[in-house]
């Protein structure tokens, strides 16, 4: 990306490749097929969900408001689908663990649940985040998926609307060093900011894992209905911004990436789920 967000990782070697975008109705397919996870899949976490419906919006911006990797502004139909109304907090990942045996977060010897329990999970990489989902009988939203539940059919820049982040409606820019209690908000803290289909937390507070690999201009030969990312890459798509970001990495079409095997103290997921016509 030809931005200042690169100065929030270290960055390796850059890997050149061409991205293989499957057709629409592959691309679901993909989604639905569970990937590596230890432990029982489909087990359910009890979280409660928002059902974002079947429809079209716009994603990403156009002329000199975005960034280059946010452009060009594009039709995108998604079929149905549910998307957890929080971040994953560590008091749930706590009993994914539990149930697996899988190798803790990075930072969890300093998690106290009756303190923290209520906090996002952090620590965690991709693959973390997909085992998680999957156990779950969930999955990472697609890209598209948590730019609709943020940012609604209207295009708001913000999950609450336009006006710019206060300290009322999302975690950032808390210029203090890591500490689940000092930096770490509650899930569903900010009452006053939820998204037009009423997710939490869709600003701030934690970046959030998602399931596509990056491309930078990817935007220009998306698919228009239910995009799901390249096939191969070497990053990972990261939404939302975080406790430690300014107001610019806010917004609701900002795009970041990381390694897929990062681990950090500002990074954690929420799940998704396709809707079917049962449900």
């Amino acid at each position: 990306m030809n931005d200042d967000r690169s100065a929030f990782l270290p960055m390796l070697v850059l890997l050149i490749f061409t991205a293989w975008v499957l057709p629409a109705d592959a691309q679901l397919d993909r989604l639905r097929k569970p990937t590596k996870a230890d432990g029982e899949a489909g087990k359910g976490d009890d979280a409660p969900l928002a059902v974002i419906p079947a429809g079209e919006f716009w994603m990403g911006v156009d002329g000199t408001i975005g960034l280059e990797d946010e452009r060009p502004r594009h039709k995108v139909w998604l079929d149905a689908f549910s998307m957890d109304l929080y971040e994953v907090t560590t008091r749930r990942y706590t009993s994914f663990l539990a149930a697996t045996g899988r190798t803790p977060p990075w930072l969890w010897d300093s998690v106290k649940l009756d303190i923290h329990g209520d906090r996002p999970v952090v620590g965690v990489n991709w693959e973390d985040a997909d085992a998680y989902c999957h156990w779950t009988g969930k999955r990472l939203p697609t890209e598209a998926e948590w730019e609709k539940a943020a940012r609604g059919t209207d295009e708001r820049p913000y999950p609450w609307g336009n006006q710019t982040p206060t300290a009322d409606l999302a975690n950032f820019a808390v210029g203090a060093r890591f500490s689940y209690s000092q930096v770490l908000m509650p899930v569903g803290h900010y009452g006053k900011a939820l998204s037009p289909f009423g997710l939490y937390d869709m600003a701030g507070n934690v970046w959030e894992w998602v399931q596509d690999w990056y491309d930078g201009a990817y935007y220009e030969r998306s698919p228009e209905r239910n995009p799901a990312g390249p096939e191969q890459g070497q990053f990972k798509v990261l939404r939302g911004g975080s406790w430690s970001e300014p107001p610019k990495y806010l917004l609701t079409y900002g795009r970041f990436k990381l390694l897929p095997n990062t681990r950090n103290s500002y990074t954690g997921f929420r799940c998704a789920k396709t809707v079917t016509s049962d449900q």
